[in-house]
């Protein structure tokens, strides 16, 4: 992509709204390589690298990355044959440890069935551990990169002696700054000269200690000296601590030969944390602007969907749908000044280019963008005192080397096409450049005050008209764009609400040309039919929703009849081969029995009325098939045959109650205590309960409704994947059993999505009787994904 465009737009400012998110120099890096690319797998994969990020974001908080340093120069140093500081050995130890804890932290997502990542377990998956180093270095350097007592068992038991020499150095040498000597100092204290202890005296005294003079005061009253007592323990701590000296450096090198054919593999996992330090950047980008995952067009379709400036303080910015690409290759987007067009056209391109960079752009779900090779900008006033251009000299050179360069992959957007001249020439040779740019198939969208541009857009194949809305009432613009109309000129009516006569704007009207005033008048009934359209489709909109929600009604309630007809017949099923077996015993009997009486016959007479017993118990096996004699069928008919006053269990919550009135076709009021709810049939089971128990139920005495002990209630309610009436519903039901269950806080999760669930969820919260404060969840408990409620 050209560098001019990228100025043009501020590209490199929103590159650097990523810094604040960054961890590591490596993914400083990275942020500053960032470039939109035109190939089409390559921007596939980088907007998934993100989208794996956000969600990981999303249900994990992010990837946890520390402070990393660049150890580039490191790796080379220890290619030289040099051995590494112990500053430098803690930065590559640190490189070490965020590598083996990412694999890990990869390695659990792998086993979550609430994460399908994309790419990046790929990425992960090309990290190389080393357990055993790792922990080497680690025990042997501290974070400082100070090097520990655990480094070695020698450099232990010489620190040791260190510590023990100095303990009895300064043990004889307080000895000196107590009783009668101290008076032969100057001072009562310990010093260090030459790295050896000392003591201040004073300078007439200087043979009462012997020793070795190592310094003395400016005054030459005070000497520095080492006692004679303590020459041969300072000259044994001497010896230990350029023992301890040679042992560090000895450490120091044989973890830099340990580290040095690991090199490579180091500088690798350096370069993929800094790539994941990046992309987590990315994705915390993208929850800040609310931003969103683009679809690829294959054709180079662009429809944003309520885009924004990423640029623009998202309190004032206003979001507008943007379309070019499937009907129309070029948008004339007229109006007057400080309505937004400048705004509106470069929000196009630098979304186009942030998509183009992998990163997630500031608009609504199923927004589509296109890949362009190039995307051209003549924006701005481009006058050049160097060069002694004006501004339109230099706008038409800019607009010369875009007509040389742009081809069907380039999206080209110019501010007031053809201005700075005299406006006749200006408005054609504005025509004649957008055919040239049109001719060779690029996209292009251009603003301009020439109303002469207005039936361009009208006549030229493939383009469309646009304009910034401006509120007559208020003298304001909006900010919102319309596409398929045109500017309006609005100078009349403004200048007569500001208060100019009557008079002078007739006149003015009058010599105006008629074909401007039509055009106004064309323009108005435009704006107009854009009105009754805007109102037809939003009155439809929400006839359609009211269709889906009673066609989603309509498909629980056959789901629900179908899972009760299984039941009900496999219920039948059972009781039928109940029947036949204990059929199949009885004919068994009979048939045995005759076939004794005709064995016997020859010895005896079989009597009639003994034959016809027997016909009639093998007519007697005979079972009634309609369904009104099957007691399985009728006994769950019964079940759900409810009336008023019925008494029936509540089988959620476990609870008996009494039915108050019929809510719509297929729910009652129940009554359970104190409580009152309202319960679908299928939650219900008719009771036939003593007159007694029915009797004290629907006193209106105070009850207490105890909850089944058997009925165990989760502290959080998962609302993901339900549609909204369901959902509202369940959350109902769920905030009664959770006041039964005696808990005090739980967790509704809706999710984010489109946010109709999450305002719904809050918006039955708030006037709830039961619900005494509700809040978001933390960022790394799912943020504004779920909702925390505490109840009274």
């Amino acid at each position: 992509m050209n560098n001019k465009v990228l100025e043009t737009l501020e590209y490199s400012k929103v590159k650097h709204m990523l810094q604040p998110f960054l961890t590591s120099i490596a993914g400083q890096k990275e942020m500053e390589r960032l470039q939109p690319t035109s190939d089409r797998h390559l921007m596939a994969k980088q907007l998934a690298d993100t989208n794996d990020a956000v969600e990981i974001y999303r249900v994990k908080g992010g990837i946890i990355l520390p402070q990393l340093v660049d150890i580039t120069p490191h790796m080379k140093r220890l290619e030289m044959q040099a051995a590494l500081s112990g500053t430098e050995l803690a930065q590559v130890s640190k490189i070490l440890q965020a590598a083996a804890s990412i694999v890990n932290f990869f390695e659990e997502l792998a086993d979550s069935k609430e994460l399908q990542l994309e790419r990046l377990p790929e990425l992960v998956a090309k990290i190389v551990t080393m357990p055993k180093l790792t922990q080497k270095i680690a025990i042997a350097i501290e974070t400082d990169g100070r090097i520990t007592d655990e480094a070695s068992s020698e450099l232990k038991q010489i620190r040791q002696k260190i510590r023990l020499t100095e303990q009895t150095i300064r043990e004889k040498m307080q000895a000196y700054t107590r009783g009668k000597t101290a008076d032969f100092l100057t001072e009562t204290l310990i010093t260090m000269r030459n790295e050896r202890y000392v003591i201040p005296v004073k300078a007439e005294y200087r043979n009462k200690f012997g020793g070795v003079v190592h310094d003395q005061s400016q005054t030459g009253q005070t000497l520095y000296i080492e006692p004679q007592a303590v020459v041969d323990m300072n000259n044994r701590l001497r010896q230990a601590q350029v023992a301890q000296l040679h042992e560090e450096q000895r450490i120091l090198l044989e973890l830099s030969n340990l580290l040095r054919p690991e090199a490579a593999a180091i500088l690798n996992n350096a370069n993929i944390l800094g790539r994941l330090d990046f992309i987590n950047a990315k994705a915390r980008l993208a929850y800040q602007l609310k931003a969103s995952r683009p679809e690829i067009s294959d054709k180079n379709y662009v429809n944003l969907r309520q885009a924004r400036h990423p640029l623009i303080d998202a309190k004032k910015v206003v979001a507008n749908d943007i379309v070019i690409g499937e009907d129309y290759q070029a948008i004339i987007i007229t109006g007057p000044n400080t309505g937004g067009k400048t705004i509106t056209i470069k929000t196009l391109a630098l979304i186009q280019i942030m998509a183009q960079s992998g990163l997630f752009i500031p608009a609504d779900e199923y927004s589509v963008v296109g890949v362009f090779d190039e995307i051209y900008a003549d924006i701005g006033d481009e006058q050049s005192i160097e060069q002694s251009l004006s501004t339109f000299s230099s706008h038409m050179v800019n607009i010369i080397d875009i007509i040389k360069k742009t081809d069907e992959s380039s999206l080209v957007i110019v501010d007031e096409l053809g201005a700075g001249t005299d406006p006749q020439e200006g408005a054609a040779l504005a025509v004649a450049i957008l055919d040239a740019i049109g001719a060779k198939g690029s996209y292009v969208v251009a603003t301009t005050h020439y109303p002469e541009l207005k039936a361009y857009g009208f006549n030229r194949a493939k383009t469309i008209n646009a304009s910034m809305e401006f509120d007559v009432d208020s003298l304001q613009p909006t900010y919102r764009f319309m596409m398929g109309i045109p500017g309006q000129s609005n100078a009349f009516e403004i200048s007569k609400r500001l208060g100019m006569s009557t008079a002078i704007i007739n006149e003015a009207q009058a010599l105006t040309k008629q074909d401007s005033q039509d055009l106004n008048e064309m323009i108005k009934d435009l704006v107009y039919q854009r009105k009754m359209a805007t109102d037809y489709a939003v009155d439809l909109k929400q006839r359609l929703a009211k269709v889906t929600q009673e066609q989603s009604q309509l498909e629980d309630k056959l789901v629900k009849f179908e899972k009760t007809k299984e039941h009900t017949l496999g219920e039948a099923k059972k009781e039928a081969n109940h029947i036949v077996a204990e059929t199949r015993k009885k004919a068994d009997k009979i048939i045995t029995d005759l076939r004794k009486k005709q064995i016997n016959a020859e010895h005896q007479i079989i009597k009639e009325h003994e034959l016809i017993d027997a016909k009639g118990a093998i007519n007697s096996l005979e079972q009634d098939t309609r369904i009104k004699k099957n007691r399985v069928l009728a006994r769950e008919k019964r079940k759900h045959e409810f009336k008023e006053n019925d008494d029936v269990l509540v089988k959620s919550y476990g609870q008996q109650g009494v039915l108050l009135r019929k809510h719509g076709d297929d729910a009652w009021e129940v009554q359970m205590g104190l409580l009152k709810m309202v319960v679908e049939v299928s939650d219900l089971e008719k009771q036939n309960l003593p007159k007694t128990t029915k009797n004290k139920i629907t006193s209106r005495q105070r009850t207490t409704v105890k909850a089944n002990s058997r009925q165990r209630i989760s502290a959080s309610l998962d609302l993901r994947g339900k549609r909204y009436e369901t959902a509202m519903a369940e959350v109902d039901r769920y905030i009664d059993s959770a006041v039964l269950s005696n808990l005090g806080t739980i967790e509704i999760i809706h999710g984010k999505g489109t946010g109709a669930l999450r305002k719904g969820v809050q918006e039955l919260l708030r006037s709830h009787p039961r619900v005494k404060t509700y809040n978001y969840a933390n960022a790394n408990a799912g943020g504004d994904g779920a909702t925390i409620v505490t109840l009274k």
